[in-house]
């Protein structure tokens, strides 16, 4: 779907223009998304499995959900309901917890260009795996790991292993330090 996004500065800053999402990939335009990472209380992260249809990483592991805000949308407006569309569950604003913002500016061998800010939550996932309802064109699977199982995996980030989606190392390492202390 090409919908309409809002442009923002190399600094991040609202430009009050937006253009289609497929012409901010191939100008690399800068851009907003939204990352939601869930977390149970029991100690475990739920990780989506971008869907084989993807042109960036398919069937790549990577953050729970994850979204563009449409042009206009506030950031926690996207966060509920791309939770909604990927994954099938309702959440209030008031549930998500603002961790920071990570540039992820990167060029494709598809050409995407994608400068991102990645406006980062955690989220406490209050319904059991049973009620999750993977977006088809979106997500191919979901799953939980343990807290000490995504650190294990954070550490073979870049070793072939392909099973996270080669990002920096460092951001996955803030997100889990952050829902740890959240947890405890």
């Amino acid at each position: 779907m090409d919908e309409y996004i809002d442009i923002v500065t190399k600094e991040g800053k609202p430009t009050g223009k937006s253009e289609l999402k497929s012409i901010i990939h191939q100008k690399g335009l800068y851009h907003n998304t939204v990352h939601i990472w869930f977390y149970t209380k029991k100690g475990d992260i739920l990780l989506s499995q971008r869907s084989a249809k993807k042109t960036i990483c398919p069937l790549m592991w990577d953050v729970s959900v994850a979204g563009h805000i449409d042009s206009g949308e506030t950031i926690k407006q996207a966060a509920v309901r791309e939770t909604k569309e990927e994954i099938g569950i309702s959440i209030s604003e008031n549930d998500l917890k603002k961790i920071g913002v990570f540039e992820c500016f990167q060029t494709y061998k598809s050409g995407i260009i994608d400068n991102e800010f990645h406006n980062t939550f955690i989220c406490e996932l209050k319904v059991p795996m049973s009620k999750l309802i993977p977006q088809e064109e979106e997500v191919e699977a979901l799953k939980l790991v343990s807290f000490s199982n995504f650190k294990d995996l954070i550490k073979n980030i870049g070793n072939n292993d392909n099973h996270f989606v080669p990002s920096n190392k460092s951001y996955y390492e803030l997100v889990l330090q952050h829902i740890i202390e959240t947890v405890n």
